[in-house]
């Protein structure tokens, strides 16, 4: 149930237009997320470009399951992932898994992270992204039964966390605004 339909009052009628609106709002997030991580595939011509897709939606998912939960339920975070792993060239399951997880410990400590600032949150990610990256490259490690390098893992958690400020900013902005349901 939304927020608008527990708060008493005189409420408009819902009419299909504005259920429109409530569910592209509802689903903004994933869209969002989506298309950054698609965005990242765009030939910028940045060296190291692909570390951006796991940063993207690992940031993505964490921001979502943290400020707006009932946006980013486990089933989407699941796809989200499983689209992480077939873009990133990730062993299957991977992202999806790493995802889960960071989806998971968001859940845990929302109640706390919503009432923190913006710095709080951000450190609070950081154990996040070293876990999602170490994660992966352990998983990585393991299903291609030989020792990888942990260099592109330490650089990996890096990126994430040195780019959370960067898209945190206007995620925020479209938390408060446009994927906000009781604007409808």
């Amino acid at each position: 149930m939304a927020l608008m339909d527990q708060t008493p009052g005189i409420r408009p009628r819902l009419t299909l237009g504005r259920r429109l609106d409530i569910a592209a709002r509802l689903a903004l997030p994933t869209c969002v997320t989506v298309l950054v991580m698609l965005a990242t595939e765009l030939p910028f011509g940045m060296p190291n470009q692909a570390a951006l897709l796991p940063a993207v939606a690992l940031i993505g998912v964490w921001f979502w399951s943290v400020f707006r939960p009932t946006s980013m339920p486990p089933p989407i975070v699941f796809l989200i992932g499983l689209l992480l792993d077939l873009r990133g060239y990730l062993p299957l399951g991977a992202g999806v898994l790493t995802l889960l997880i960071a989806h998971g410990i968001a859940l845990r400590w929302r109640r706390f992270l919503v009432e923190q600032g913006f710095t709080m949150v951000w450190v609070s990610f950081l154990p996040i992204a070293i876990g999602g990256a170490v994660l992966i490259w352990l998983l990585a490690a393991l299903l291609n039964l030989r020792l990888l390098s942990p260099v592109p893992a330490l650089f990996q958690a890096i990126v994430t966390f040195a780019l959370y400020p960067v898209m945190a900013i206007p995620l925020a902005f479209a938390h408060r605004s446009l994927a906000d349901p009781a604007r409808a």
